[in-house]
């Protein structure tokens, strides 16, 4: 059985902004991990944090889809292979719905932590939108 997390987000920016906060490695680094990412399909790439001494603090992904500024995939493999959706939606006067669905997922505790690893981060996303 695999889980689904779908989550929404909206931010009064533009939707360039918000494509640029999913795709700039350095804005990235600022709100999810260090990260060598280039939003080009094909390209692989690594989240890299802390290790602990349950997890080696690497995530390895590959770039699935960029189609800018409207969707952006990829893999998020650390133990187990997911893949990271995010659609963006410009809804007029200045707002933004961002979705983000993460496919793959293989249990219920697992579902979990990537929500609440995603509502973590998504606190400092607002920072990187406001810079």
């Amino acid at each position: 059985m695999s889980l689904t997390l779908s989550l929404d987000f909206q931010f009064t920016t533009s939707i360039e902004k918000v494509w640029s906060a999913l795709t700039d490695s350095s804005k990235l680094a600022k709100w999810v991990m260090e990260n060598d990412f280039k939003p080009v399909v094909g390209h692989l790439f690594q989240f890299r944090t802390q290790p602990t001494e349950w997890w080696n603090g690497i995530i390895d992904g590959e770039v699935l889809i960029v189609d800018a500024p409207n969707r952006l995939s990829y893999t998020w493999e650390s133990g187990e292979k997911h893949t990271v959706t995010w659609t963006l939606q410009d809804l007029g006067d200045g707002k933004v719905n961002l979705h983000l669905e993460q496919t793959g997922i293989s249990n219920d505790q697992a579902l979990a932590g990537a929500k609440y690893g995603w509502g973590n981060w998504f606190g400092e996303f607002e920072k990187v939108l406001e810079q």
